[in-house]
């Protein structure tokens, strides 16, 4: 049984435990960071072998990552183009001051949900959704906007409210 679900219906579940989710993050703050890390990272490992990335796209339709200039730098030797023409043809510049893609869905999902530059792609989009990381507690506010995009974030954080606020 596939713990995918339609990004309509995360959506909706997640919304439905936001409040959950935010005290489970006010519980977890006090957690000894290698503890949580070894179990996020237990979780992660078991929920990556019954959720396909391919399946679901969310995360490349719906956010628009960060990209530095080392990422339009890997992007234009990939891409065979000058930096100032990746800039031109997939970015703009935020109101925080980054460059983010013009459009979503990202520019470079192709319609099986295969990344055109998946070696290449941005750090922010190789490390989404964060909870390979060490020092899971440093991207908790990041996660729990991410349990209403990505399947395996919303499913750890059902499995740490249940360890954590259920016990």
């Amino acid at each position: 049984m596939s713990l995918y679900i339609e990004p309509d219906k995360l959506k909706e579940l997640a919304q439905s435990h936001y409040k959950e989710h935010q005290d489970l993050v006010k519980r977890l703050r006090k957690k000894k960071p290698g503890d949580l890390d070894d179990l996020v990272h237990e979780m992660d490992a078991e929920l990556f072998e019954d959720i396909d990335c391919l399946e679901c796209g969310n995360c490349c339709k719906s956010l628009g990552p960060r990209v530095t200039d080392k990422d339009i730098s890997r992007l234009s030797k990939q891409l065979k183009l000058k930096d100032s023409e990746v800039v031109e043809q997939y970015l703009r510049m935020d109101e925080d001051g980054d460059y983010v893609f013009s459009e979503m869905p990202c520019p470079f999902l192709m319609s099986d949900n295969y990344c055109m530059v998946y070696e290449k792609r941005p750090k922010a989009c190789r490390d989404y959704p964060h909870t390979h990381q060490t020092r899971f507690q440093n991207h908790l506010k990041i996660s729990l906007l991410n349990t209403f995009t990505c399947p395996v974030v919303y499913h750890i954080f059902r499995k740490l409210s249940g360890i954590y606020l259920r016990a």
